[in-house]
């Protein structure tokens, strides 16, 4: 089992749950995070700290559709170890729905 981040990370990019992963197991896109679920050891300290409530176990039926994703740009995004600035609008993005579809960046953020 492990954990994933959803779409509501897309635009919030808190970052606080990088701090506290013990595996270092966040890869950094231009505009959301996602976990490796390979390397992702399922101790579950990432989903509380994370103010967008944007991470779930894999086992949640939500989290389905994101397992795959997680696991395609974290193969190609960089590893992120230390939390970074959140964007300025953040807060205004916390919340939004089907941000997927209308915001999602594909492209590899900075580490």
């Amino acid at each position: 089992m492990a954990y994933v981040v959803t779409e509501a990370c897309i635009k919030c990019k808190y970052m606080d749950c990088v701090e506290v992963c013990p595996v270092d197991c966040f890869y950094v896109g231009a505009n959301t995070l996602v976990i490796h679920p390979d390397e992702c050891i399922d101790c579950g300290v990432c989903e509380p700290e994370c103010p967008a409530d944007a991470i779930l176990p894999d086992s949640e039926p939500e989290a389905e559709k994101w397992l795959e994703m997680n696991r395609q740009y974290a193969q190609t995004w960089p590893n992120i170890t230390r939390k970074g600035e959140s964007p300025a609008d953040a807060d205004e993005w916390k919340g939004v729905a089907d941000k997927f579809a209308k915001h999602f960046d594909p492209n590899p953020g900075k580490a």
